[in-house]
């Protein structure tokens, strides 16, 4: 993606500190190294297909092989988005995270925000499910609840100004609608564009962009207004 968010500067209301969040990401980055042994750099093939959602199973069209540990396939609509493919997946879904989560968990208090990110990533998981019942391979990683926070984000906060690189190198202070904005249209174009085989799931980040935005009408916190007018 040609612009990467880095910070958004603005302040908490409702929360000292962004608790919620920051566990989540802890949880991420421990599954990633403790259990999918991404430390050496190849991750667990046990670890993805075990806790991985995968369309076919799910459906019971596939069965996993008995020596492989897996929990039951409903759980795998949650667990899937605690672990991913690479060190680079992981960075990328945790910069997101750490720029954008913690002013939803400031609009919905800290167990509601948990709630809500667990919910997003079902949700993307779901209609992942429902694009390709058949697909036997693994769908992982948080984009799909990150994109639930960042619909959430565009509804709450879309004047809030983001400090982003553009191409990676020019850095620029840009209103959420236009970033966030760009990002969520850039979702359903490569929907469009998408060609067999690729490995982004397309369909799990509009899953996520859906959920999030319906949630976010309904659990945020009593008096938080949609679409503030940010900070300049």
């Amino acid at each position: 993606m040609p612009i990467f968010p880095i910070h958004d500067g603005r302040e908490l209301t409702h929360v000292a500190r962004p608790y919620a969040t920051w566990a989540i990401i802890l949880v991420n980055v421990a599954v990633y190294f403790v259990f999918e042994g991404g430390l050496g750099g190849d991750v667990s093939f046990a670890a993805v297909y075990g806790f991985g959602l995968i369309p076919a199973t799910y459906n019971d069209y596939f069965e996993l092989p008995p020596d492989i540990l897996a929990v039951p396939d409903w759980l795998t609509l949650v667990t899937y988005a605690f672990l991913h493919a690479d060190f680079w997946h992981l960075l990328g879904n945790m910069v997101f995270l750490w720029v954008f989560a913690d002013n939803i968990e400031d609009a919905f208090g800290h167990l509601r925000f948990v709630l809500f990110y667990l919910l997003c990533a079902a949700g993307a998981g779901l209609v992942f499910v429902l694009s390709d019942p058949d697909a036997q391979t693994p769908l992982v990683g948080a984009s799909g609840a990150i994109a639930g926070v960042v619909a959430a984000y565009l509804m709450l906060h879309p004047r809030q100004r983001i400090w982003v690189l553009v191409l990676m190198r020019i850095p620029l202070r840009l209103p959420a609608f236009w970033v966030l904005g760009f990002w969520v249209v850039f979702q359903f174009y490569s929907i469009l564009v998408a060609q067999p085989g690729e490995q982004v799931a397309w369909w799990a980040h509009v899953g996520g962009l859906i959920t999030g935005a319906l949630l976010v009408l309904v659990m945020r916190r009593r008096g938080v207004p949609l679409f503030d007018r940010g900070s300049a």
